[in-house]
């Protein structure tokens, strides 16, 4: 795989694992200017050796030119032709040598200084938030050759090979998925388990809200969420925890003090008889054992009559009165 994958993954270059100036990367060093000058002496060699070959071809299609019958005037011609290929080919070839030798000048003691200390620099370079990541690519790429990635079950191997010819072998763990990101600590999902024994979802929510946790997403936590996560790790609910420690449902301590279910709520209202909420929709669940309340003692507080407004005077009916002309109409005699 190559390095670019890595850095993809880490776009901030801070936790890529190849970063500089980490335990395991110490050894991702510039080259020294020994190293420097020894690649420009085989670029040099590499270049020499391109000069040559164009020789040795410009001097065979001489011998060829010149080994040719001078009556076979379309062979000469054709043999004519490609030697000044040929030698074109070798003057472009001593050019281009010409060229690069006078580019690749020899390192001075400030360049090699200037190298020595890029050694020391580079991860400050590195960490620069400056540094674009494109940049930190390029670095990779002239420090790193190539980078063999194997994927285990419990972590990810990186096998660095520099160009030198060193090599050194990195042990990642494995990058988290999606789900794993968002997922909910176990810190979280624990201190849920154990409020349930004394509250419901809401109650739960604002618990957490007060103490400073958000959901996994970075939402303020609220009813719906605690019981879906509640539900998804199976745990049991705050009513059938109530429920499981012997507490009673509403018509359970109905039949057990044979009295109508709105009378145990007027009675819980009261305070005649005790229980505790069981979910957030104001279900409650009531402790066994307890007596029926006295006639007497739970009899509400009888209210006040309600004062009736006055009762109004009868209104006459009102009266229904003629239109101007019906009436001229009647009081104009008949005619006969």
């Amino acid at each position: 795989m190559p390095v670019r994958d890595i850095c993809r993954r880490h776009k901030d270059g801070r936790a890529c694992p190849l970063s500089c100036g980490s335990d395991e990367t110490k050894i991702v060093t510039p080259p020294e200017s020994d190293e420097l000058t020894a690649q420009a002496e085989r670029a040099d060699q590499l270049r020499q050796a391109q000069v040559q070959r164009a020789e040795q071809a410009a001097d065979a299609a001489r011998r060829r030119y010149l080994a040719v019958d001078a009556a076979n005037r379309l062979v000469a011609d054709a043999l004519e032709a490609d030697w000044n290929t040929a030698l074109r080919a070798l003057a472009a070839a001593r050019e281009d040598y010409r060229k690069a030798t006078a580019a690749a000048t020899a390192l001075n003691a400030q360049q090699r200084d200037k190298i020595r200390a890029l050694a020391a620099d580079l991860p400050a370079l590195w960490n620069d938030p400056a540094t674009p990541v494109r940049e930190r690519k390029r670095l990779i790429r002239l420090l790193i050759t190539d980078v063999t990635l194997t994927r285990n079950h419990d972590c990810m191997t990186a096998a660095v090979r520099f160009p030198g010819g060193r090599h050194h072998v990195l042990r990642l763990p494995l990058p988290q998925t999606a789900w794993q990101l968002r997922k909910t600590p176990s810190q979280i999902t624990g201190l849920i388990g154990q409020l349930l024994d004394s509250h419901t979802y809401a109650q739960i929510a604002g618990e957490l809200n007060a103490a400073g946790h958000t959901s996994s997403d970075g939402h303020p936590w609220d009813g719906d969420r605690v019981a879906k996560l509640a539900g998804y790790h199976h745990m049991p609910s705050h009513d059938q925890r109530l429920q499981d420690r012997g507490l009673l449902t509403l018509s359970q301590i109905a039949a057990d003090l044979d009295a109508h279910p709105s009378s145990i709520k007027r009675w819980h209202r009261l305070g005649l008889i005790t229980g505790e909420q069981a979910d957030d929709r104001g279900i409650f669940r009531y402790h066994p054992g307890q007596a029926r309340p006295a006639r007497a003692r739970h009899r509400e507080r009888p209210q006040a009559p309600r004062r009736r407004p006055p009762l109004r005077p009868p209104q006459p009916p009102p009266q229904i009165r003629a239109p101007p002309h019906a009436k001229a109409k009647c009081q104009t005699p008949r005619q006969h």
